[in-house]
């Protein structure tokens, strides 16, 4: 999947949480000061071009979706994290942050419970 810069996932942050919209409704959710019109315009165009969002026509206005789910660009961001940083490791990467104490081992043990009663849900 492609890289994505920060300013074009802020705007995917934004368009899968509207879920469609048009540009100036994107631009509503920034903070101030806000972005150009002409700027937010030119980012969901570029991300069209790159596959992330697609759009319907109303004369001459485009209201935009995503096309690639965020659940998607999710794991593809964690794992080249992973890889990037880890050494391909979820271990080494949850380490990590217990270690830089941005994830507490009681944190640690919720994620293995929820985790434990997905795979139950399953059986």
């Amino acid at each position: 999947m492609i890289e994505l810069t920060k300013a074009e996932e802020e705007v995917m942050q934004y368009l899968w949480e509207l879920k469609k919209a048009f540009v100036k409704d994107i631009i509503e959710l920034y903070p101030e000061p806000k972005p150009a019109y002409n700027t937010v315009s030119t980012i969901v165009r570029i991300l069209e071009k790159k596959g992330f969002v697609d759009h319907e026509s109303f004369g001459k206005s485009h209201r935009y979706y995503p096309s690639i789910p965020k659940e998607v660009y999710k794991k593809q961001s964690v794992s080249k994290l992973a890889k990037g940083y880890f050494e391909g490791s979820f271990k080494s990467m949850v380490s990590f942050f217990l270690k830089e104490k941005k994830l507490s081992t009681s944190d640690l043990d919720e994620i293995l419970r929820e985790l434990n009663s997905e795979e139950n849900e399953l059986d």
